[in-house]
């Protein structure tokens, strides 16, 4: 089933960046923000799967210490450009629907390249700190972890030493960042919805719905289930609920498509 839904998730964002690059309608900042998600989405799935389903199929579950390094890295990474991504498209959605007819301005092709270099670093310069600083804890006596991928959390309960104030520190990092980029996205979604509600067409409502509610879904979903792994007190995890949280925001979560609105005047 895990590699029917990873063979699904390749041919489909594989399909939508083949779809953006060939037709030259799509070469709008909107698209290329779309096509950038999907190459994430597709790199993020492929950081663990084929691993897992290798170690299922052979009956070897094991990994090195630098694998799962690079495993850590990559899927934080990837996992935060995500979540930057995902702001980035609705300050995209809030211009496509709030200023339509100032929209190559407002959402320049510099200005998308921008967000999108920001997007791929400030999720490079994530993976890096904390796959380093996981990694330099003392590690001593069995080093199992009862999960399906070195996730950074796990792999801190075999440490030797205390952990408590890194953490800790984690703990208010992702606060900050999961929360604030949450509250930004809202706050283009209100501004969005108060412009729907004053949109005397029917037509006009319909094209704005159908312009944001299918990102606005995935923005729920990733944002909502990573802020449950990474942000609830510590006292309140339990292993099977973390691999099941996990599995949700790592394979299960939807990818939608993010349509352009035409704009009438």
């Amino acid at each position: 089933m895990v590699l029917i839904i990873f063979f699904t998730s390749l041919a489909g964002n594989a399909l939508m960046i083949c779809l953006i690059h060939w037709d030259h309608r799509l070469h709008m900042p909107m698209y290329f923000l779309l096509s950038q998600l999907s190459l994430l989405d597709m790199l993020l799935i492929s950081t663990m799967i084929p691993k897992m389903a290798a170690d299922y199929l052979t009956g070897k579950k094991s990994t090195s210490f630098i694998g799962c390094g690079l495993q850590i890295f990559f899927f934080l990474t990837l996992g935060g450009g995500e979540c930057f991504l995902l702001a980035a498209m609705s300050y995209d959605c809030y211009v496509a629907v709030c200023h339509p007819l100032k929209y190559s301005v407002l959402m320049s092709w510099p200005l998308c390249l921008r967000m999108t270099l920001g997007s791929w670093l400030l999720g490079a310069a994530d993976g890096l700190m904390q796959a380093v600083a996981t990694l330099t804890f003392p590690f001593c006596g069995r080093r199992e972890i009862y999960h399906f991928f070195c996730e950074a959390p796990t792999v801190l309960h075999l440490a030797c030493d205390n952990t408590s104030l890194f953490e800790y520190l984690m703990y208010i990092c992702c606060v900050l960042m999961l929360l604030f980029r949450f509250a930004l996205i809202l706050t283009s979604y209100g501004l969005i919805l108060a412009t729907v509600l004053c949109m005397p067409s029917t037509d006009a409502h319909q094209k704005a719905i159908a312009t944001c509610s299918s990102h606005l879904a995935v923005v729920s979903l990733h944002y909502g289930t990573v802020i449950f792994m990474y942000v609830r007190p510590k006292t309140y995890k339990t292993t099977n609920y973390d691999k099941a949280v996990s599995a949700f925001y790592s394979i299960l979560t939807p990818h939608a498509e993010h349509p352009h609105l035409q704009s009438e005047e």
